[in-house]
């Protein structure tokens, strides 16, 4: 054997090895958005079985790997056109019909009958109809997302459940009608698929330093000191960010500046779910 070929055999292992590293970076975003997936379908057997506070859980750790999936494939440059529908059908699941699942058996929303299941099942189309929207046209104005996101929807439908839970241990009598019930759900589907802004907080840069670092921790402990009352409380106080900003424009007269160019979230590649 020549040096030459002994040169070259190492030299091709070499990148053989880049080669694969490189596909399993590309392959991982996808496997996250899975994931995704997964913890969204556990959800809606968990709320069948009457498993509502894992149920609850099980879309955190949905929204978790949504928000990793995405922030992968761009730092490994595996953004795509796929990778961007195939989240939407993941986002579907886990942010369109477990929440409503979870919502039609914590709200016993069965004892409305048809009612019922029409409410729940208008969040889901709501749901359905937001990401598609988003996937055509991601944005109108610079900084906000055009309608509730739906994680932020399912937030608020899990964070409901889970703070419903806390009263109930607390002892207090302040039972949800399953009317009220079918219509907060129906409401939050709406927003959804309306034309109100919401703030994506992507504009927002933290500085980096120690006092930053000790408020992340603070806010951390806060939420985790009682999630099922603060999840809650942050949960009402975006979902009505949106009409309250937009109420305030309208009577100051500052309305928000529209974006002439909107590209494709196609394009973008495997993006967060708005």
């Amino acid at each position: 054997m020549s040096e030459e070929e002994t040169e070259v055999r190492p030299r091709r292992r070499r990148r053989k090895a880049r080669g694969d590293r490189r596909g399993f970076t590309h392959l991982l975003p996808q496997l996250l958005t899975t994931g995704n997936l997964a913890a969204g379908f556990y959800s809606i057997t968990l709320s069948a079985s009457g498993n509502l506070d894992r149920a609850a859980l099980a879309i955190i750790f949905a929204v978790i790997f949504d928000i990793l999936d995405g922030r992968m494939a761009r730092l490994a440059g595996a953004t795509s056109r796929f990778g961007g529908e195939y989240d939407s059908i993941a986002d579907t699941v886990s942010f369109g019909v477990a929440p409503a699942m979870l919502a039609y058996s914590a709200g016993a929303l069965q004892e409305l009958g048809w009612t019922g299941w029409v409410l729940a099942f208008l969040y889901t189309a709501c749901a359905g109809l937001r990401l598609a929207r988003f996937n055509v046209a991601p944005a109108r104005f610079e900084g906000r997302f055009e309608g509730l996101p739906s994680p932020a929807a399912a937030g608020m439908v899990l964070s409901s459940v889970w703070f419903s839970g806390f009263l109930s241990e607390s002892g207090l009598p302040l039972g949800v009608p399953s009317s009220l019930a079918g219509i907060g759900v129906a409401l939050v589907g709406l927003l959804m698929v309306s034309p109100i802004p919401y703030r994506s907080f992507k504009e927002v840069r933290l500085p980096r330093s120690q006092s930053t670092v000790v408020l992340m921790v603070l806010i951390f402990a806060v939420i985790l000191s009682k999630p099922s009352v603060t999840l809650f409380l942050f949960g009402v106080c975006y979902v009505s960010s949106g009409p309250v900003e937009g109420i305030w424009r309208w009577r100051t007269g500052r309305p928000l500046v529209e974006l002439e160019d909107q590209p494709l979230a196609g394009d973008e590649g495997q993006e967060t779910t708005p």
